[in-house]
């Protein structure tokens, strides 16, 4: 890590910061996997700027929408546009079998010269501009449109397919996400809520044609890189009058030092902001996970820089179940007799390494399956013996002052009632005590002394308790006040999740121009179960 200015790197690092928690104070669930639906579009790439955590605004090149998209997806979510230049491009959702047109018009500088669009593993047809060493290219002010069938469901990227090294790198990239046609064998289809009544914002019901792939919840992370260096130049050069195919640009691509390191256009803490925020105009997309105890989380990971990135998801791995819309099976392992079903057979990951260019799905989970306490509180007797929930929510009001029930399914968690405020507790931990000295009416005996919750120095996601949910947490400080109003991002009476860390492995990808905390890096938050997660926004 290079050296700072003391003053500046102190100074900067007390702004982030400042930033982060006001950010997160009032925090709200908000992440799903936004989009425009096809299957025609209509796309454009240009210039414009985009900023960062410490005050740069850095000159970038983006495809965006040149005339209005036919949707967005998913349905609802507030502040939905689609600029004409955005980081990453539009992510493209369609349907498998869809026949799909893209149509790019060059908004670029003259002096950029031609540009295009690469659609991976598809078939591709293209028609008017002019022919590059990759692909068809629209020269500027002109246009090109390429044809494809979506053979393939899952995550794909796609990227400039002209002078890579710079188009990229400036920012020519993005997503399309091929939706499976019907619902696998035991999979829930879309509705309007999910079968525990929380807002039901999937794509759709499975990742795959695939009974393995279901899920219950969705996230994109596209991961890239920027170097300052080359978008000075670029910036600098835009100007020049140009009547080239190659442009007029002599850029250095080489050597390469990237001081931003990005996930969805953003670095920590904006990628914590909601979606369609309207101080990143051109940076749509967050990456802010929240998730319930046993939810199927998808994962949809691209890398769409030059490095790889060794991403690491904290509280649980990765499995993985294909890579750029092929899944990984097992050749001799089928599912069930008859059903013309294999298994999966992908890896479990410990980092998602993001190799550029590669797309992946995996499905992540939480479950608290093995802490050796019980993670809701719940005591014999006493308060936590019963349910002691808000009565005006009308989803659990049924439940209060009624006894606190974890009866295991064949796996060893309660299932029995979806809307059970305690759903998917791993029973085998019910009622074990964490705290050898309490503060509240919580159980004693366990192995634990806790610090007082006051201690502002464990952090500002310590909510003050190390239980799930804000009756819990009630429950666990009795009369010690939480930590004042204002001071954590996890909010102790409202949201009071677990927050695990998501991050780059490789340390320098955790700052932003060198400086601590940035870059690759988000919170991940498991919900307690009274807790909506509407990703409305």
């Amino acid at each position: 890590m290079c050296q700072l200015n003391m003053k500046t790197s102190i100074g900067w690092l007390q702004t982030v910061v400042a930033a982060a928690l006001a950010a997160l104070f009032a925090i709200t669930a908000q992440a799903a996997t936004p989009g425009i639906t096809g299957p025609s579009f209509d796309l454009s790439a240009e210039s414009n700027y985009i900023t960062q955590p410490d005050g740069a605004s850095i000159y970038s090149w983006g495809y965006g929408c040149h005339s209005a998209p036919a949707g967005f997806a998913p349905a609802g979510m507030t502040g939905a546009n689609c600029q004409s230049m955005q980081i990453p491009g539009p992510t493209l959702i369609v349907h498998q079998g869809d026949t799909v047109t893209v149509t790019l018009t060059n908004n670029l500088p003259p002096a950029a010269g031609n540009t295009s669009i690469l659609f991976p593993g598809f078939n591709v047809t293209a028609s008017g501009g002019s022919a590059g060493v990759l692909a068809q290219e629209a020269v500027h002010g002109g246009t090109v449109t390429y044809t494809f069938t979506a053979t393939n469901a899952g995550t794909h990227n796609y990227y400039s397919g002209t002078q890579g090294d710079l188009q990229i790198e400036m920012g020519l990239y993005g997503a399309i996400i091929v939706l499976p046609n019907g619902v696998p064998t035991g999979c829930n289809a879309t509705s309007a809520t999910l079968a525990d009544g929380q807002p039901d914002f999937r794509l759709a019901a499975a990742a795959y044609n695939h009974p393995q792939t279901c899920y219950d919840r969705e996230y994109l992370f596209q991961f890239s890189e920027m170097d300052p260096l080359i978008h000075t130049q670029a910036e600098a050069q835009s100007g020049l009058p140009c009547l080239l195919p190659s442009g007029c640009m002599l850029v250095d691509t080489e050597p390469y030092h990237p001081a931003y390191f990005l996930v969805n256009g953003r670095s920590m803490p904006d990628d914590m902001d909601p979606n369609y925020a309207v101080q990143y105009p051109h940076q749509p997309y967050n990456g802010n996970p929240h998730m319930h105890p046993g939810e199927l989380t998808l994962l949809r990971v691209i890398g769409n820089g030059r490095w790889q990135h060794p991403f690491h998801e904290h509280a649980n791995h990765v499995r993985i179940l294909g890579r750029d819309g092929n899944l990984l099976l097992s050749s001799f392992d089928p599912l069930a007799s008859g059903n013309g079903y294999t298994r999966l057979a992908g890896p479990l990951l410990f980092t998602t390494t993001t190799t550029p260019g590669l797309a992946m799905d995996g499905i992540f989970y939480w479950t608290g399956k093995g802490l050796n306490w019980d993670a809701y509180a719940h005591t014999a007797s006493g308060p936590g013996s019963v349910y002691n929930l808000d009565p005006s929510d009308p989803r659990y009001a049924t439940y209060n002052n009624k006894p606190v029930v974890c009866t295991p399914d064949a796996n060893g968690y309660y299932t029995a009632d979806p809307m059970a405020p305690n759903y998917y507790e791993w029973c085998q931990d019910h009622n074990k005590a964490l705290e050898a000295h309490p503060f509240g009416a919580v159980g004693s005996g366990g192995p634990v002394t806790l610090p007082d919750p006051n201690i502002l120095a464990n952090g500002s996601w310590y909510s003050g308790s190390p239980y799930l949910g804000p009756d819990a947490t009630a429950r666990s400080v009795g009369p010690t006040p939480i930590p004042p109003s204002g001071t954590v991002g996890n909010s102790p009476t409202g949201e009071a999740g677990y927050a695990f860390m998501w991050h780059s492995h490789n340390e320098r990808e955790i700052t932003t121009n060198n400086a601590f905390p940035g870059g690759m890096m988000m919170m991940m938050l498991v919900d307690p179960q009274t807790f909506v997660i509407n990703e409305a926004n």
